[in-house]
């Protein structure tokens, strides 16, 4: 039912069987309103989209008899895969809805739904009480549900509750390891999505997926402007939906990447989609608000499937932490958001595939740079797997010169080699900020020779410091009788921090030139 294709940081580039079709993930499903379109389903399908979720709970209220005669597929003219929501929504705006979990099951199974959600209780963000008592309804519901199935080619989608309280989230999470159902979803962001808390739709996604099981898709309801979705994907997000293409048209918002404008203060359409292409922003202005409306919202979805395409070929050449960090400057929110996901780096480090197949030279700019799974893979590996020569009571740690890669092709390091007669007394690493320590044997290892770094005097304080302690970490694990320190040429800096650091712990070292070094060398 669910392949993947290929990972990078928790992101999953898989695809989705449905007896409709295949669902290339990730995957937006824009929202169709099953009464009034302003956007036709087939002109959605056009646009390169695998599927689209539409609201059962008005389909049985509003057009049941057309549902139920000719399929949802032929009601709404499209032909690929339907996933159908329960009414949850209304639900959550309306307080109560005339609607029992077998009704729904059954309707959905009638009208051959391929995705289809059971009656959720969403948890609205109010008090404890309420969202405990969510978590417990929908539970139960889940249960009940089960019974009422009679059709086995159906996706059946299990919504986890609890909100942005996290053990209520995790509570409801630990069902989806042993109840029945294809796809997890996460429920109720809605609420902080609209006020752009998205630090803590950063935990809800985090706590829940730390439960779910990796075997299973997971939807986030509710995802909203294109701006977000590189961040919930890169937590491992599959599928996700949102209605924000025809909500923020009808309000005369004109959807980029990195944010949104509004049409009236565009002089110029800085996009070249067909919408884009072929009209000005005068001519926008000046259309009917129903045309206007029709083809804001195509020129969002343009944007929206754009941004998920990108997304996706960052995902298979490895590079979707770059993306991340280039949204993470469109909006202070986001730039939160991302700091918050460093804090959960621990989680991105056991997703984060430890060998890539197509591995690509990394860059470093500042101190979230610092943070990327690559670079603390690196420490991670120093620590857990390497070994240094057995023999080796001296290191020598050399500046690693930028402007050459690998860095065993400095001269002082060819110069010492040819001296010291591969003395297996000396251990030679290289000192280089973000990375650390680079052992002489490890320089041709990805990423070590294969990264960028910014000019020396570019790079921020606090990375001189982060480098500095995982440089003494390794020292003191491995118990060097002796350490010699080339003179810097380039990172002074770092090399003051890793003085005072190594003062603090009480370590003999001391800073010399490239002759006292090859003296050394000849000497031992």
């Amino acid at each position: 039912m669910f392949e993947i294709k290929a990972k990078d940081l928790a992101a999953r580039l898989g695809e989705i069987k449905t007896k409709s079709g295949t669902i290339r993930t990730p995957a937006l499903l824009p929202v169709v309103n099953p009464v009034t379109q302003e956007i036709p389903p087939r002109e959605i399908e056009k646009l390169g989209f695998d599927a689209i979720i539409t609201n059962a709970y008005l389909l049985k209220k509003y057009r049941k008899r057309e549902a139920l005669e000719k399929g949802v597929h032929k009601l709404l003219g499209f032909s690929k895969s339907i996933m159908t929501d329960s009414g949850a929504y209304q639900l959550l705006m309306y307080g109560s809805i005339d609607l029992t979990p077998e009704e729904i099951v059954y309707f959905q199974e009638s009208i051959d739904s391929d995705i289809a959600v059971i009656l959720d209780v969403p948890t609205t963000g109010a008090s404890r009480e309420e969202a405990e008592k969510s978590v417990k309804e929908t539970i139960e519901n889940a249960i009940e549900s089960i019974a009422h199935r009679r059709r086995s080619d159906i996706l059946w989608v299990l919504p986890v509750q609890g909100g942005t309280y996290l053990d209520l989230l995790s509570k409801s999470a630990e069902y989806t390891r042993n109840l029945p159902y294809h796809i997890v979803a996460i429920g109720s962001p809605v609420p902080i999505m609209e006020k752009y808390q998205y630090d803590k739709l950063i935990e809800m996604i985090i706590t829940a997926k730390r439960i779910i099981p990796d075997d299973k898709p997971v939807h986030l309801f509710g995802a909203g402007h294109p701006m977000i979705f590189p961040f919930i994907i890169a937590l491992g997000i599959d599928m996700f939906d949102s209605a924000a293409y025809i909500l923020y048209a009808k309000d005369d918002r004109y959807m980029l990447p990195s944010g949104t404008l509004r049409l009236e203060e565009l002089d110029t359409l800085p996009c070249t989609c067909p919408i884009c292409s072929k009209y000005t922003a005068n001519e926008l202005k000046s259309l009917n608000k129903i045309e206007r409306i029709r083809l804001l919202a195509l020129h969002n979805l343009y944007i929206s499937i754009s941004e998920l395409k990108r997304i996706r070929q960052a995902i298979k050449d490895g590079v979707l932490w770059e993306l991340l960090e280039e949204r993470s400057k469109s909006h202070p929110m986001l730039f939160s958001a991302f700091k918050r996901i460093i804090q959960y780096i621990d989680y991105i480090l056991d997703k984060t595939p430890s060998i890539k197949s197509n591995p690509v030279g990394i860059f470093f700019y500042d101190e979230l740079s610092y943070y990327r799974p690559e670079n603390l893979l690196h420490h991670k590996r120093l620590k857990e797997y390497y070994t240094k020569p057995q023999q080796a009571k001296k290191l020598i740690l050399l500046e690693a010169d930028y402007n050459i890669k690998p860095y065993n092709r400095k001269d002082l390091y060819i110069k010492m080699r040819v001296n010291r007669e591969f003395n297996d007394r000396i251990h030679i690493a290289f000192y280089v900020p973000f990375l650390g320590i680079i052992p002489e044997e490890l320089t041709e290892t990805y990423p070590l020779s294969q990264h960028e770094l910014p000019r020396p005097d570019d790079i921020p304080e606090r990375v001189h410091l982060l480098t500095a302690k995982t440089i003494v970490d390794y020292i003191v694990r491995y118990g060097y009788n002796e350490v010699i320190v080339e003179k810097p040429k380039y990172y002074k800096k770092l090399i003051q921090q890793l003085t005072r650091e190594l003062k603090r712990k009480g370590i003999v070292f001391r800073v010399a030139e490239e002759n006292e070094i090859i003296r050394e060398v000849n000497h031992i």
